[in-house]
């Protein structure tokens, strides 16, 4: 079933509309992307984290949020199909004020084999609709890969024309087979694959040309270059100057540059790493819309919990409140 579509005119206006408002609101930055006078923040920090041997039930979960400071969560393991606790965990994290931020459905939509690849569309179209129907902000996965060897593996195919097309058809059917009311539908960014740059992700917010389709942002994984990684405040003003109205979810953890003869950048908890978080935090506070922050891929409980108070030690150093 095909869904109503604004025309490109009105997008491009939109667009157009919504750039000039954040050049607006940031035009107090230097070319150096140095702060002079920062805006007051406009809202707190979502921030949030997996809880661990948290209570099954719904509110008592979100409740174990809000004890660790956290205001947005990973959604619960449910299936679409169990609408009593669907119902449950909607009202239980609207009791203590939680997010759902986002339903993360890991598959390659753009796997080698055609029944994997029709098996994993369907996988991630059910997620929309369950992110849809328990109130979450987003269902996220990456584009796809075209490498046989790992499902998210580098392929040099995953940069071209072909695996672009590609990903904006897997958009558009999954969007349009849930329609959804609330959640939107997003790729996440990667160093290997489209979309690899916020230029990239905006041209594909423009192909797919979708309301529901919208934009996760993980910094992160951006950094593949020397050049990224000693300029990642650039490269962070970049992606929210570009894709601020929107971002609706995005991850949190640090990369470090583990020196050898060949590049290799490693994922390494908050701090422990060298991404500007003050001007992470900063930007997200500056956005049109209400964006949590998830910490992601630690090793361990530990590893959690040092991360979460360094995103605190680093907002309550620049005057940024946390929800």
């Amino acid at each position: 079933m095909s869904v109503p579509r604004s025309s490109r005119r009105q997008f491009l206006a939109t667009a157009s509309a919504a750039a000039a408002s954040m050049w607006a609101c940031h035009a107090h930055r230097s070319l150096g992307g140095a702060e002079l006078n920062p805006p007051v923040p406009a809202r707190p920090v979502r921030l949030g984290a997996p809880v661990f041997d948290a209570p099954a039930d719904p509110a008592q979960f979100a409740l174990a949020h809000r004890q660790q400071g956290l205001r947005a969560a990973y959604c619960p393991a449910v299936e679409l199909t169990d609408t009593t606790r669907i119902a449950d965990i909607r009202r239980g994290f609207a009791q203590h004020d939680v997010v759902i931020a986002e339903v993360g459905r890991w598959k390659n939509l753009l796997a080698a084999d055609p029944a994997e690849r029709r098996s994993n569309l369907a996988y991630v179209t059910e997620g929309l609709a369950l992110a849809d129907e328990v109130g979450a902000l987003c269902c996220v996965d990456i584009a796809g890969s075209f490498s046989g060897e790992s499902w998210f593996g580098p392929h040099p195919d995953n940069l071209s024309d072909t695996f672009f097309d590609a990903a904006v058809e897997n958009a558009r059917k999954i969007v349009d087979a849930v329609q959804p009311k609330r959640a939107k539908f997003c790729y996440e960014m990667m160093g290997w694959a489209l979309p690899d740059s916020p230029a990239s992700y905006l041209r594909m917010i423009q192909a797919v040309d979708r309301p529901a389709f919208a934009a996760h942002l993980d910094p992160c994984n951006l950094i593949n270059s020397p050049t990224r990684f000693y300029r990642n405040t650039e490269l962070l003003n970049e992606c929210f100057d570009t894709l601020a109205p929107w971002i609706v979810s995005c991850h949190a953890k640090d990369v470090a540059w583990n020196v050898g003869m060949q590049l290799h950048f490693e994922e390494v908890p908050i701090g422990a790493g060298t991404l500007d978080y003050a001007t992470y935090l900063r930007r997200l506070t500056q956005l049109p819309q209400d964006a949590p922050l998830m910490i992601e891929h630690m090793k361990d409980a530990a590893e959690y919990e040092r991360s979460r108070q360094r995103v605190f030690e680093v907002g309550t150093s620049v005057g940024i409140a946390f929800a």
